[in-house]
């Protein structure tokens, strides 16, 4: 009996550590535990954070099962502080260890480069550490959208979730290269910089984001349409603030706006129920947070044209906010701005049309 009981014994240990070996506690947490307690720390401290550090994100590099990989980078995450000392090395040991990482996610086969790639970007997000946001540029120009995402959550995530005002020359490094995406970028990822933008105060990010927005109309491959919404709130705040630039600001606004408005119409039998839907929600979220502000006054009229698929009206209102062929808006008249200049050099007072939709492929 006593013979059984020992091999049952064994055979339990055996089926824990197994288990344990699997999974993310396998990273041994009581000698960091004991550091992060310590208000001194010394060099073997030290030795110790580092090796905690590069153990987990080892282990997160050859894990291939989503959850342990998920416990990882929690298990991370939870093991800073805020302890000047223990914060320093923890952080200067991230960066060390997650490039290396990185240089070993390139070794791997099949889609493992990607995957470990993703992780490790994933964790660089939950960081939100300055020094790894170097890390995270580096991979910004990732062909694939969604590393490109998440290298863009790891340089804007030490600005967009500090508490008071973020470090200058830090902003100044991630607005440049946020600037060389746009263009290239998706509605995610352009969400991502708006709210940059907006955090930072950085007119010329944000009106290079708007000017893309406008472009995307004016090909007719615009989507996620709902993106608008914020794009548009962000350019009315900076109306409202009489921010330097206004009538640049105001004149994308208008014009962003319009194209959003045209789209509709002009879309009737081209565009998806769900980008009907969008642009709609656009453009009775803009009247009512951002024209009535702009105006002064409470503006329904778009939204009522819009619930009663009055397309005439619609155009009606356009026209009379925004500008037509009967001259300029009342947001025109008000904010006193233009659309630019005609090709016979006059000012133009209406936005620009939207060009008809691409005929579809045969």
């Amino acid at each position: 009996m006593r013979a059984r009981q020992s091999v049952f014994v064994i055979l339990a240990v055996f089926l824990v550590v197994t288990t344990i070996l699997g999974s993310a506690t396998v990273v041994d947490t009581r000698e960091i535990d004991s550091v992060r307690g310590k208000q001194v720390l010394d060099s073997q401290d030290f030795a110790v954070i580092d090796s905690f550090v590069a153990e987990a994100v080892q282990r997160l590099v050859r894990s291939r099962d989503f959850t342990s990989i998920a416990q990882i980078r929690t298990l991370i995450l939870s093991r800073r502080s805020n302890q000047a000392q223990y914060a320093k090395q923890f952080s200067q040991s991230a960066q060390k260890h997650i490039s290396e990482g990185f240089e070993q996610a390139k070794t791997l086969s099949e889609d493992r480069p990607f995957k470990v790639t993703l992780n490790l970007l994933i964790l660089i997000d939950g960081m939100q550490d300055p020094l790894l946001v170097d890390l995270a540029i580096g991979k910004l120009g990732e062909a694939n959208q969604v590393l490109r995402y998440w290298a863009v959550r790891g340089v804007t995530s030490p600005v967009l979730g500090a508490g008071g005002t973020p470090d200058a020359q830090l902003v100044q490094r991630v607005a440049t290269a946020l600037k060389g995406l746009i263009d290239s970028s998706g509605p995610e990822i352009l969400a991502l910089v708006a709210q940059f933008a907006a955090k930072t105060n950085d007119a010329s990010l944000l009106g290079q984001i708007a000017d893309t927005r406008i472009k995307r109309y004016a090909d007719w491959t615009v989507k996620r349409e709902h993106l608008d919404t914020t794009i548009l709130k962000l350019l009315c705040d900076r109306i409202t603030a009489a921010s330097p630039g206004t009538q640049a600001t105001a004149r994308r606004f208008a014009q962003l706006y319009s194209y959003a408005i045209q789209r509709y119409v002009k879309g009737e039998n081209l565009l998806s129920s769900s980008s009907r839907l969008q642009l709609a929600s656009v453009m009775a979220e803009t009247e009512d947070k951002c024209v009535s502000e702009l105006l002064g006054r409470p503006q329904a009229d778009i939204r009522r044209a819009v619930e009663r698929s009055d397309y005439s009206a619609l155009l009606q209102e356009h026209d009379g906010l925004l500008g037509g062929g009967a001259g300029p808006g009342e947001l025109v008249s008000r904010l006193r701005f233009d659309y630019g200049r005609n090709q016979d050099g006059s000012v133009r007072t209406a936005p620009l049309a939207l060009p008809e939709p691409p005929k579809p492929k045969p």
